[in-house]
C-alpha cells in the first residue's frame, strides 16, 4: 500500500476508535461471509465506511494492484485515458490504478457506487492523494442493480462487489461494464479468492468472452478455463498492515495475504477506431499486436527439488500442465527458482513503465 494512502487511513480514521470500528466489522464480516445479497449498500452510515476502510480497504487495494500489474505486463506501456471504477466504494481500485499509471497524465477517473457514505470517505481520503488523476478523481453516487447506464471509458474496474448482488444484477453489471469499456479498451473483474468468489469471476469472464473480449490475463487463453471440481484458481497479494489495520483486526502479524481471484480482457477495436475516437489519443492501442496474453501461467506454489522446479501451468493450449526445469537448463533454472505463484512462464521481459506489484505474496 502506498504511503500516501496509509497516512490518509490513519489521518482520516484516527477518531474513530478500534473498539468501536470492530463492532462495526463484525457485522460487515457477518454479511459478506453469508450467501445473501442485497438490494441496498452494505455500507449504510459513515461508521460503516470508516470500518470497511479499516478492515478491508488495505486487502482491495493489494488485489487490485496486483491485477493491474499483470495486465500492465501483458500490454506493452499502454496508458487508460479514462477509468470507471463500478461499485468503487472508498477508491481502492482507482489508488491502485493511480499506482500501476502514476503521474500528472494518468487516467482520469470516475469511481461509481450506491454508498453515498463509502464515496464521502472516497473523496476525502483521495484529497490526501501523492498522484494528481487520484486527487480528482470524480465521485458518482449511483445504483448498481439492474442495467445501469453508465460513462465509456478505457479501463472499467469492477472490484469485490459482485458478491453484494443478486445472480441477475450481477450478470446485468457486467454486461454493462463490457459496454461501457471503449473500443480498444480493457475491462477488469476482480473477487475474494474463494470457490465463491471464483465462480462469479468465470461467470463474468464467459460475458466478456461472449461478448466478444479477448482475455488478457490471468489466463493464457480465451477458452474455456480448465480447472474444474472442487480446484478454483486464484492468486494471493502480500498486505502490510499498518498499526491501525492491526488493532482493528486484532492480530500481531505485520502482514497478511489476500487470496483473490481476477479476469483483464480486451474489447476489439473495429475498422473505423482509433486512438483518439477512444479517448486514448497518445497511447498504445491494448488489442494491438503489443497485448497478448502470457504463454503460460503459473497456477500452483512452485515446488522445489534437488536440481529442479517443478511448475504447474495454465497454457496456451486451454489446458493444465506440468513442466520439470532441472538445473541443467542453466539461465531458465534460475528464472524458475524465482518464479512465483501467479507469474506468467517463460518470464517476461520487464516492462516499460510500473513492474509488478511489489506487494505480491511469495508463497515459497
Amino acid at each position: 500500500m502506498p504511503d500516501d494512502l496509509a497516512a490518509a487511513l490513519t489521518r482520516r480514521l484516527a477518531a474513530t476508535a478500534p473498539t468501536q470500528a470492530s463492532a462495526q466489522v463484525d457485522r460487515l464480516i457477518e454479511h459478506y461471509r453469508g450467501a445473501t445479497p442485497t438490494a441496498a449498500p452494505v455500507l449504510r452510515d459513515a461508521a460503516d465506511a470508516a470500518a470497511y476502510a479499516a478492515y478491508r480497504m488495505p486487502a482491495t487495494y493489494a488485489a487490485a494492484r496486483s491485477a493491474l500489474a499483470a495486465l500492465h505486463a501483458r500490454t506493452a506501456g499502454w496508458t487508460p485515458a479514462t477509468h470507471l471504477d463500478l461499485g468503487g466504494g472508498t477508491g481502492a481500485a482507482r489508488w491502485a490504478v493511480g499506482d500501476v499509471w502514476p503521474g500528472a497524465d494518468g487516467p482520469a477517473g470516475t469511481v461509481l457506487d450506491w454508498s453515498a457514505a463509502a464515496l464521502d470517505l472516497g473523496r476525502a481520503l483521495a484529497a490526501d492523494s501523492a498522484t494528481p488523476s487520484v486527487r480528482t478523481t470524480t465521485w458518482t453516487r449511483a445504483p448498481l442493480s439492474g442495467a445501469p447506464a453508465l460513462p465509456a471509458a478505457d479501463l472499467v474496474t469492477v472490484s469485490y462487489v459482485l458478491g453484494e448482488l443478486t445472480p441477475g444484477d450481477r450478470a446485468a453489471l457486467v454486461e454493462a461494464a463490457a459496454a461501457a469499456t471503449r473500443p480498444g479498451g480493457v475491462a477488469l473483474v476482480a473477487e475474494p479468492g474463494t470457490p465463491d468468489g471464483y465462480a462469479r469471476i468465470i461467470g463474468a469472464r464467459d460475458r466478456l468472452v461472449a461478448a466478444g473480449f479477448t482475455v488478457l490475463a490471468p489466463c493464457p487463453h480465451s477458452g474455456p478455463c480448465p480447472v474444474t471440481g472442487t480446484d478454483w484458481c486464484h492468486f494471493a497479494a502480500r498486505v502490510h498492515r499498518s498499526a491501525l489495520h492491526r488493532q482493528v483486526k486484532g492480530g500481531t502479524l505485520p502482514y497478511e495475504d489476500e487470496k483473490f481471484s481476477y479476469v483483464a480482457a480486451a474489447r476489439p477495436a473495429g475498422p473505423g477506431d482509433s486512438a483518439e475516437a477512444s479517448g486514448s489519443a497518445g497511447s498504445a492501442e491494448v488489442t494491438g499486436s503489443a497485448a497478448v496474453p502470457a504463454a503460460n501461467r503459473v497456477v500452483r506454489h512452485p515446488q522445489t527439488r534437488k536440481g529442479q522446479v517443478l511448475l504447474d501451468l495454465c497454457a496456451a493450449a486451454g489446458d493444465l500442465t506440468r513442466t520439470t526445469v532441472s538445473k541443467r537448463q542453466g539461465p531458465l533454472y534460475r528464472e524458475a527458482r524465482d518464479a512465483r505463484w501467479g507469474d506468467p512462464w517463460p518470464p517476461d521481459q520487464p516492462p516499460a513503465g510500473p513492474g509488478p506489484a511489489t506487494d505480491s505474496a511469495d508463497p515459497r
